[in-house]
């Protein structure tokens, strides 16, 4: 069991405790390979070791453009233990994007997986700031490997005076300016967020618990996760991609007890053809967030697994979890609450408030607000954006909810126009922005209409230019040379003009009406 008093000062402390208490535990395993607690403490030791050799000190930015592995939480942790902040980037986004989120960061040395190779290489003269790229995966006669540059470094400790309010890594989501923002996540945040999890999520974790981490790593969702796990110093099986047959295989073969999904893999998992034959008995509890999950799903799920089930609501900015909804609420009596994204977690208080700021009554919606020791630090070189973000103590999320007589958190409605598919956040600016370029479309708005797959699909309400024709297609084909896939309309709807206020502001919510009409909520 872990030992209740523990309070670490920073991040680093948590693999050094692992690498002495749990060393020849498994603490990674990915495919083929394990990875032991003394053996990760090792490699984190000679990262860290690399990175201030390659220059970097406590501040300095650094970028990982990979699929998931073991390397997430060696650069992670090295970070912790120079003071180096890591960048993890989105690695759905286009070439252009991941150029900005490096640039913005001021990123100075940026390691890469075989995957993106040909992704840099196009972007490599709009880098500005990068000065040293090292390949993930083998290597390139350019680019060392990061094998043999980890392997080379030494082993021994670094002294590095690290501050529990000192950044460990930026985050990147997205703006409603069309440009991401960097969020600042301290080490005093994820220590809140981890020592709270491993003791009042579910039931508490132990060094005996095997943790499946398959959400990507650069989303606060995946990273999180993983790091809740190595902070229980149990097992945690970290798999490259989410491939719904492979998940299925992984939680019977590693006797998966605990994981965390978003509701669209939880689909995906429910409707492959062997979830019929895999054997659950392993699983304590599936959590799952980042996005609300429609009520029939839920229960189908909860009848598929045979296991507790739990939810959680936060953002990127809150460093995840604040609100947690109980195995105990996810059962046929539980009713409508089922619904609820859950009560405040430990340390964690929340409001409803209206335009003013002004405390709503029980059951009336307002946009919801958050005090907390995971509130970040604030936006990377964005203090007008932190200002209006983070106002005394409370961070304003966006979102939309109520509060019920029993301090349970319902999410209704997005005060931004943010659309949430397959757990991603994606601001209809940034594709707007896009499909503005075309030479054909002289106004555009996009929405978020329901999906039952993802939850919610873009959709995108287009005016062309007098006597111009387009096709969906086009404009669909258009958009996947411009940003990533995932925020790509999936449907077009041509309009004669688009509904706007005497200011000019597009009535967003008069264009989702029709898709969302007869509908409880207005997110999926």
């Amino acid at each position: 069991m872990l030992h209740r008093d523990e309070a670490f000062k920073h991040l680093a402390e948590i693999t050094r405790r692992n690498a002495g208490l749990h060393a020849g535990r498994t603490a990674i395993v990915y495919g083929e390979e394990t990875i032991t607690h003394a053996e990760l403490h090792d490699r984190i030791l000679r990262v860290a070791n690399g990175l201030l050799a390659e220059g970097l000190k406590k501040g300095t930015r650094f970028g990982l453009l990979a699929k998931n592995g073991p390397d997430y939480y060696e650069l992670f942790f090295a970070g912790a233990e120079t003071g180096a902040v890591l960048v993890p980037v989105n690695f759905r986004l286009a070439g252009p994007e991941v150029a900005y989120v490096l640039n913005d960061a001021g990123a100075e040395v940026l390691f890469v997986g075989r995957d993106f190779y040909d992704l840099i290489d196009g972007v490599r003269d709009e880098l500005k700031t990068v000065r040293r790229i090292i390949a993930i995966d083998g290597g390139r006669r350019d680019w060392e490997p990061f094998e043999d540059w980890r392997g080379r470094q030494s082993n021994t400790p670094v002294d590095a005076a690290i501050d529990p309010s000192d950044v460990v890594v930026q985050m990147y989501t997205s703006g409603t300016t069309g440009h991401p923002k960097g969020v600042q996540l301290m080490h005093s945040n994820f220590l809140h967020l981890t020592g709270d999890a491993v003791r009042n999520w579910g039931s508490p974790w132990t060094p005996d618990d095997v943790n499946l981490v398959c959400m990507p790593l650069f989303h606060i969702g995946g990273g999180g996760w993983g790091l809740v796990g190595l902070y229980a110093g149990c097992v945690n099986v970290i798999e490259r991609d989410f491939i719904p047959a492979r998940i299925l295989k992984v939680i019977e073969s590693e006797k998966v007890t605990k994981s965390l999904f978003v509701p669209a893999m939880i689909l995906f998992l429910c409707d492959a053809p062997e979830c019929r034959d895999t054997d659950f008995s392993s699983l304590d509890i599936v959590t799952y967030g980042a996005s609300p999950i429609p009520l029939e799903l839920l229960k189908r799920a909860v009848k598929t697994f045979a296991c507790k089930f739990a939810q959680l609501y936060g953002l990127t900015e809150t460093t995840g979890a604040i609100t947690y909804l109980p195995p105990e609420d996810h059962s046929e009596a539980a009713g409508d609450r089922m619904r609820a994204a859950g009560k405040p977690l430990p340390g964690c208080e929340v409001r409803v408030v209206d335009a003013a700021g002004n405390d709503m009554p029980l059951g009336e919606v307002g946009e919801i607000v958050i005090r907390s020791p995971q509130v970040m630090k604030g936006y990377w070189n964005l203090p007008k954006a932190t200002e209006r973000a983070i106002r005394g103590e409370w961070f304003y999320s966006g979102d939309a909810g109520f509060l019920d007589a029993d301090g349970y958190v319902y999410i209704h409605d997005r005060v931004k126009d943010m659309i949430v598919s397959g757990g991603e956040n994606i601001y209809p600016a940034e594709v707007e922005s896009a499909l503005y370029g075309h030479p054909k479309v002289a106004d555009v708005a996009v929405i978020g209409v329901p999906d039952e797959r993802w939850g919610e699909s873009v959709k995108a309400i287009v005016v062309t230019k007098p006597g111009e024709t387009l096709t969906p297609a086009e404009i669909i084909d258009f958009a996947r040379t411009r940003i990533a896939g995932y925020k790509v309309p999936r449907s077009v709807d041509f309009i004669e003009a688009l509904p706007r206020n005497p200011s000019g502001k597009i009535l967003k919510r008069e264009l989702r009406k029709p898709y969302w009409a007869n509908r409880e909520r207005q997110v999926n």
